[in-house]
């Protein structure tokens, strides 16, 4: 596998080389210091262009940054609807292992993209001087963000709501349906909460990552196991137990923020609560 430095100059030399190419950008992980380093980084560059069509017309130009397994260029598919507007994107893996995303941008909206971006960019290449701040690659747009009491009561309420239609799944032998509530609608909420309860024992200073990957670091190893044991949902018995042990962390961690932030914790949930546990009574534990 090449190293970061490899991969800067590889990127570096070719737009160099390439008149079209004005911008040459990185972005995402590796340029986040908070970052822990290691081999499944990807290397996510942009080049701003002043011909798209000149590179979109042929995929052979790609062969200078090395053998591919595998690409999959998403503005081309069909399946999936394209997210980039004008923007044009190939997600590429080669044969040493190392993964490349590189996203072809039309230089006229290099603006657009300075100001819609997530803070984790360095600009490696300016041509023509068009940057003319520095930019300080930061993560603080993904750093815990402290709940309004709003915020917490829109949480708690979406918790509790949603709740109703996992059980509606599992009353109904839906066990696919009452998942993927489970897993969509619903956890979030539970992770949210989490999160929340980590950004006030640390002031809210920084982020925990895409999809919560670095909480296991900020919560108890009670709370880990008992969160992991909310993801075993192979069968109904096992769905319902996932599905109250939810309930008891999120009471847990709710009512601990509630006070924390002097917020009132919803009557609702007691009330969800009885309703919920009179359709267990009646389609699990009787088995009707």
């Amino acid at each position: 596998m090449r190293s970061k430095q490899e991969m800067m100059d590889l990127g570096m030399n070719f737009a160099l080389q390439n008149e079209k190419i004005r911008l040459y950008t990185l972005e995402g992980s590796l340029t986040n210091r908070n970052i822990p380093r290691d081999e499944f980084q990807d290397y996510d560059i942009s080049y701003f262009v002043t011909d798209m069509d000149f590179f979109k017309q042929s995929d052979d130009w790609l062969d200078y940054f090395g053998k591919r397994i595998m690409m999959q260029k998403p503005e081309a598919m069909e399946l999936f609807p394209n997210e980039l507007g004008n923007w044009f994107s190939y997600l590429m893996i080669f044969e040493d292992g190392t993964k490349m995303d590189l996203t072809l941008i039309p230089l006229d909206e290099y603006m657009h993209y300075f100001k819609n971006s997530d803070g984790l960019v360095e600009v490696l290449l300016d041509k023509d001087n068009l940057i003319k701040e520095p930019v300080i690659a930061s993560d603080r747009k993904y750093h815990i963000q402290k709940p309004s009491n709003q915020s917490f009561d829109d949480c708690c309420n979406e918790f509790w709501f949603t709740a109703t239609y996992v059980v509606k799944g599992l009353a109904r032998k839906e066990i696919l349906f009452a998942i993927d509530i489970m897993n969509g609608p619903f956890r979030p909420n539970l992770l949210t909460m989490l999160r929340w309860k980590v950004g006030i024992e640390t002031n809210f200073s920084f982020s925990i990552g895409k999809s919560d990957k670095f909480l296991k670091k900020y919560v108890s190893n009670a709370t880990w196991d008992t969160l992991l044991s909310t993801y075993d949902m192979g069968s109904y018995e096992k769905m319902w137990d996932a599905l109250y042990t939810s309930f008891e962390l999120f009471r847990e961690t709710s009512l601990h923020i509630a006070e924390t932030l002097g917020f009132s914790y919803p009557d609702y949930d007691e009330k969800v609560s009885s309703y919920i546990e009179g359709i267990r009574q009646k389609y699990f534990v009787t088995g009707k």
